[in-house]
């Protein structure tokens, strides 16, 4: 059984990189909004608003104009704040967490039909690597990037590489313009040094994995 699922496995990969259409390839570039929440990391705990922009690739998968692998690069905003509105006025209501990453979006694009002008299904993994974090007005002060020496072992410096799945939906105009909306869930330990934190809360021991919901306008060129 193994072998069949290994040689069936290998028949599909070969028979699926056979159409990919490599000079067909067109380029375009990507811009728009994030919103940003990382679970079970800081109290309060609320959204951060950002952006991403950056450059896509779109490679022919078939020969009807419906299926293609979509990979980018882009500078993409995450992290959080501790605006939650159940906090307002409380120390930490205005504290900022934000991590800023050069993402790789790998993704796999489904057109619904063949028309020029039509929807279409979007997903993928995403990979971010850390280019830059600031913390300010944090609500606890091991939350910090900084390690202090009250509280060995237990900081808020996220790790240089986190990783999501990206799914989604959008509509493109004639093939040039298009709209989307996705979400890029996240997989991974975004602070692994709050794991220590000091507290019998139990979320304190989960994974702080950061969610992103985009929205995006995209340009590709002929």
């Amino acid at each position: 059984m193994k072998k069949i699922l290994l040689l069936s496995s290998l028949l599909f990969s070969s028979l699926f990189f056979s159409q990919i259409d490599f000079k067909s390839t067109r380029f375009g570039v990507v811009g728009g909004l994030n919103y940003s929440r990382v679970r079970f990391a800081h109290n309060p705990s609320g959204p951060r608003y950002a952006f991403h922009a950056g450059v896509l690739a779109l490679i022919p998968v078939d020969k009807n104009n419906m299926f293609f692998l979509q990979p980018g690069l882009e500078y993409y905003g995450g992290g959080e704040t501790g605006q939650d509105s159940a906090a307002k006025g409380t120390p930490g209501y205005n504290a900022v967490y934000a991590e800023d990453y050069l993402s790789v979006p790998l993704l796999f694009k489904v057109f619904f039909s063949e028309a020029e002008s039509e929807f279409f299904g979007i997903i993928g993994p995403r990979l971010n690597f850390l280019v830059n974090q600031k913390v300010t007005d944090p609500s606890k002060p091991y939350y910090a990037v900084e390690q202090l020496p009250a509280y060995p072992g237990v900081n808020g410096k996220a790790n240089s590489f986190n990783y999501a799945l990206a799914m989604g939906i959008g509509y493109s105009y004639k093939r040039k313009i298009e709209l989307t909306l996705k979400l890029d869930w996240g997989f991974g330990n975004t602070y692994p040094n709050l794991l220590k934190e000091p507290g019998a809360d139990p979320n304190i021991q989960k994974d702080k994995t950061t969610q992103v919901i985009t929205a995006g306008v995209s340009y590709i060129f002929d």
